[in-house]
């Protein structure tokens, strides 16, 4: 009768299992850049709405300070939702609004604090910056959620109408249409509102037709200037998509006719 065979001991592995692999290890190249445009993103998301209500003189007239950080949130939204697809970019959205919320309750919360009299700012003033942004925010958030779900659709329809063919297109045609949305939207709640709440002020002293008359006009100069910032960002959005996908090796998502929403 024959021995019966050993099997022989497998060979040593030098694979190193998941468990003992550093957690920061285990987050992939995809994950980390989408950890960098989300923070971007929310960054110059929130700080437009802290700052918007300051207005700028130019040449053409009055435009808000918050147009200087958006154009880099609608430039990210369109990275986003190339390489992370329709559900990426909403989820993006989504987190950019709860932060946006975090950020107000908390500015809200430290303005109806009690103030030092050592203070560098006078109780009014912290209020008129921080807490006045109120009406600011409410308009803002509404502006922002329409623009950003309507420009994602709008994306994701001409990249699948050139199945992914000119970036160009898709990232340039979408902005400008969502941002006629948001720029109306935005424009036509805050200063409606904030001239109602403030009848003394020199837009809640104007006539109906004078304050309509100006607010079309701001309009009309802040869209001006975002499809001017659309159009010259499309040299930076080949860019970023070079990349990211010569550099990092990260692939587009690819177009699906029937995907999930």
């Amino acid at each position: 009768m024959t021995a019966p065979t050993r099997n022989a001991d497998p060979a040593p592995s030098n694979s190193v299992p998941a468990s003992d692999v550093p957690a920061f290890d285990r987050i992939d190249v995809s994950t980390k850049l989408f950890i960098w445009l989300a923070s971007i993103f929310v960054l110059c998301l929130v700080l437009g709405d802290v700052i918007g209500g300051k207005l700028l003189r130019t040449p053409l007239g009055e435009i808000s300070v918050g147009i200087l950080p958006f154009p880099v949130t609608f430039l990210l939204t369109d990275v986003v939702n190339d390489f992370y697809g329709k559900r990426g970019a909403r989820f993006l959205t989504l987190l950019g609004f709860a932060m946006a919320v975090l950020a107000w309750v908390i500015l809200q919360a430290s303005t109806a604090l009690p103030i030092s009299s050592r203070s560098y700012f006078t109780q009014a003033e912290f209020a008129k910056i921080f807490g006045g942004s109120a009406q600011l925010f409410v308009a803002s958030m509404i502006a922002f959620l329409v623009g950003q779900f309507l420009d994602i659709q709008v994306f994701q329809f001409w990249k699948a109408l050139t199945n992914s063919k000119h970036l160009w297109l898709r990232a340039t045609g979408s902005t400008l249409l969502s941002q006629i949305v948001d720029t109306v939207a935005i424009n036509v709640i805050f200063w409606t509102w904030a001239a109602a709440s403030d009848p003394a002020s020199e837009l809640g002293q104007m006539s109906s037709s004078q304050r309509w008359g100006w607010i079309f006009a701001k309009i009309g100069r802040e869209y001006g200037i975002k499809l001017v910032v659309a159009v010259a960002l499309t040299p930076a959005v080949y860019a970023i998509h070079a990349v990211v996908v010569k550099r990092l090796g990260i692939a587009p998502e690819p177009v699906v006719a029937t995907g999930r929403a």
